[in-house]
């Protein structure tokens, strides 16, 4: 079992006896149904639908003071606290930045620590579980874990290896839509709990099937390029190349466009670079593509 403390993410929580009302019309997952000790993946969109922030809501056990906490973004957490503070208008609510706080990511196995408050990763399984802590017993918590500490690089060659996007390296924040990000796909959006901003938007790319872009993991035979390199299919740009680790890397692709390249054989490049879909995304990918069409 591995652990590593990720410097990116930041804290926030969210309280008061309104503060599951208040986020469940929010976001986009359900927070009516999570019960303490647990998280759900979601997001806070625009009106237009598309991602100002990508996050994991905790609901707090009653014995860490409840509310919920926000595992997020560092760098949009004060952004985050105020587009929330924005929507509180007179709910009596507690909004703030816990800079005590840092996130632990754990995988390869599944543990319990006394240093912070644990839980289960909602967006795929392998991806491990989560621990809030104080970022100085990070050691601690690894070893009451039964993890070996290791550097946020390996945490990001093992999400990179399971397809999982991260948002302004994947995906651009405040330009893309939720299924862009694959966010349906991994739980970040809940179609059947009402209302929520953006909703509309986002229900109508759902019910037509409408979705044009996705990310989706590829390989190289050697090391795959840089993020922001454009796909090409011959002359024609059907994506950008996002995060990578050795040779494998995400890529945000053109769905019906890379679908016509690989009918027609014309193969896919990356800063002149032959670049393949991975093992297990190209039947998800003629899926996407049947439904875009």
């Amino acid at each position: 079992m591995k652990a590593a403390l990720l410097s990116d993410r930041g804290v926030l929580r969210v309280s008061g006896d309104p503060a599951r009302h208040f986020l469940h019309n929010l976001v986009t997952a359900n927070i009516g149904t999570l019960t303490p000790g647990h998280a759900r993946y979601a997001a806070l969109l625009t009106p237009q639908g598309k991602i100002i922030a990508d996050f994991q809501v905790i609901e707090a056990p009653a014995a860490d003071g409840g509310g919920f906490f926000i595992d997020a973004p560092k760098a949009l957490l004060a952004d985050l606290a105020q587009k929330l503070t924005f929507y509180r208008l007179r709910a009596k609510v507690t909004i703030e930045t816990l800079d005590g706080l840092a996130v632990l990511a754990a995988w390869d196995g599944i543990g319990q620590t006394e240093y912070g408050l644990d839980y289960r990763d909602p967006r795929l399984p392998a991806l491990g579980q989560r621990v809030l802590i104080p970022a100085d017993v990070a050691p601690e918590a690894a070893a009451d874990l039964g993890a070996e500490l290791v550097g946020e690089a390996e945490y990001e060659a093992h999400r990179i290896a399971l397809g999982i996007p991260r948002g302004g390296v994947d995906f651009i924040y405040g330009d893309t839509f939720p299924h862009d990000a694959d966010l349906d796909t991994l739980g970040g959006v809940d179609f059947k709990k009402g209302c929520f901003i953006g909703q509309e938007v986002v229900s109508r790319v759902e019910h037509r099937g409408t979705a044009r872009n996705r990310i989706v993991p590829v390989e190289f035979d050697a090391h795959a390029a840089e993020a922001g390199t454009p796909v090409m299919a011959g002359d024609k740009t059907v994506g950008t190349m996002g995060s990578s680790s050795g040779n494998l890397g995400l890529a945000m692709l053109r769905v019906d466009r890379v679908a016509d390249a690989m009918a027609a054989g014309t193969p896919l490049l990356a800063g002149g670079i032959p670049m393949r879909l991975r093992k297990g995304a190209f039947g998800n990918f003629l899926q996407d593509t049947k439904a875009a069409g």
